[in-house]
């Protein structure tokens, strides 16, 4: 990524081709009723392609085409090692598209293209590959029983898997959804969010490449309430992964109960805490990430650490580092490697965080920012903004706005930090500031959240689960946890 500057983005950006038909049974075709939905940059407004809008019908063709590759076991009931070849090819493959890969998500939803190619083209190259090492060291069971009896407990792959992923991420949110699933032999139907199709289908044009069987794959655009609907209603899948919001994830629990009683692993809204304690020995640090932790992808990510809650004694000290760190990460043209803020996702996205900043101008101290802005004149970008003197109770503080804005809110002491972190409907993400060993166990045990980082924000890895409690969603991405979504457990009782 390094060697290429501003104009070489732009002249690679000139020549990239949109893939803008669905994918279904290894092939790419139109939708059925021929309609087609705009995919809007949204740094300039411009059209980059009319892409094919799925409707229940296409859905239904996909379906059909992922069960009957599941039927055949090309892919099911492939061994270990071929499974394995394939994927790992699939990871180098994405290596080696990385600048057509990096310029699709950036193009599509606004995010830095420098960020894309150092941090989400290589994350899902590595996740399909962390899977693909994993696939032939997970062994099955033998229970324990008396003589003349042979027990075996054995994971088999659930069939159909359906993935409805959001437009944050777009191929990492995929990634982190197919390469648990085809790890573990199923078929998949993705469906990537309207705003974010290319690099889903780019993805799937690559597996297939890579090796994976026609059918395997399948991704089909489309409005969530017909393609979305129709994939969570649909009677022949087996799963349905998600990751969006909360609302969303409530209606396809609600269509698994109308439907077949598919499983429904969601991973949904957050409004994560990030508590600074005043024995925290490097404020700079703390306010380095306090600020990567909210304007990062501009705000844009489920577990963005939007609660910042500071012992009161530095809390002013802090609010100044942080308005130091909002003043250099401006909006910028995602295509400069120089810039350190894209465009959110579109216009409408854009007004809604402008409503809650305006709502938040009126109960809270606005620090810096707090204004929609152009970049050369066009674009949806919003400013990095920071309210102090934030109430708890204030909708600035306890609704996701998904946007670069940080509530910035006192403490006094550990249970008061606690009650106002843990006052929330979601439990995805947390983190705290401290030297005190024993404070970080302390306060980590009673944080509900599914992730608690220390002295760092948002951490992740493949090796370790990703999600949350209560309406933060259940279920795991990442990890070998990840793998139970997609599997179900078989015994096989022998008498001899």
């Amino acid at each position: 990524m390094s060697e290429l500057g501003h104009k070489g983005w732009i002249d690679k950006a000139a020549a990239i081709r949109f893939r803008d038909k669905a994918f279904i049974d290894g092939k790419f075709v139109a939708a059925r009723s021929g309609r087609t939905f705009a995919s809007i940059n949204p740094a300039t407004g411009e059209t980059l392609a009319e892409v094919a809008s799925c409707g229940e019908e296409d859905v239904d063709r996909a379906v059909a085409s992922a069960r009957r590759a599941f039927a055949s076991g090309s892919w099911s009931r492939a061994t270990p090692a071929r499974r394995k070849e394939v994927l790992l090819r699939l990871a180098q493959l994405l290596h080696e598209n990385l600048h057509e890969l990096a310029l699709l998500e950036s193009l599509d939803m606004g995010k830095l293209v420098a960020d894309a190619a150092t941090i989400d083209v290589p994350g899902s190259a590595g996740i399909f590959q962390w899977y693909a090492e994993a696939i032939d060291k997970l062994y099955d069971e033998v229970a324990p029983t008396g003589s003349g009896d042979l027990v075996l407990v054995r994971r088999e792959p659930l069939g159909v898997v359906g993935a409805v992923v959001p437009w944050n991420f777009p191929l990492d949110m995929a990634t982190w959804k197919c390469a648990p699933a085809l790890a573990t032999g199923n078929s998949v139907v993705l469906k990537p969010a309207e705003q974010s199709p290319f690099s889903a289908l780019r993805l799937a044009e690559l597996a297939m490449e890579a090796g994976l069987p026609a059918g395997v794959l399948n991704v089909v655009p489309g409005l969530g309430e017909t393609a979305g609907q129709a994939l969570g209603r649909h009677m022949d899948v087996d799963c349905l992964a998600f990751t969006g919001s909360t609302a969303v994830g409530k209606m396809f629990l609600q269509y698994s109960g109308q439907s077949n009683m598919k499983q429904v692993w969601l991973e949904t809204g957050g409004k994560s805490p990030n508590l600074v304690f005043a024995d925290c020995g490097n404020l700079d640090a703390a306010a380095d990430m306090a600020a990567f932790g909210i304007f990062f992808n501009q705000g844009e990510v489920c577990s963005a650490n939007s609660r910042l809650l500071v012992q009161r004694s530095i809390k002013d000290a802090m609010v100044e580092k942080l308005a130091e760190r909002a003043a250099a990460t401006q909006p910028g043209d995602p295509l400069d490697p120089a810039s350190k803020m894209g465009a959110l996702v579109d216009a409408r996205h854009a007004a809604n965080v402008m409503r809650f900043v305006e709502a938040g101008k009126k109960t809270a101290r606005l620090v810096t920012g707090g204004e929609q802005v152009t970049v050369n004149g066009r674009g949806s970008f919003v400013q990095p903004t920071i309210f102090d003197n934030v109430s708890p109770q204030d909708t600035i503080a306890r609704e996701e706005i998904f946007g670069p804005v940080l509530s910035v809110i006192a403490f006094d002491d550990e249970d008061e930090a606690l009650q106002i972190a843990n006052d929330s409907v979601y439990g995805l993400a947390a983190s705290l500031w401290t030297d005190s060993l024993s404070r970080a166990h302390r306060i980590a045990e009673r944080l509900h959240a599914g992730t608690v980082s220390v002295n760092t924000v948002d951490a992740l890895s493949p090796m370790t689960p990703f999600g949350g409690f209560k309406q933060s969603g259940f279920g795991r991405d990442l990890s070998l946890h990840a793998l139970d979504k997609y599997t179900a457990l078989k015994t096989t009782w022998i008498k001899y």
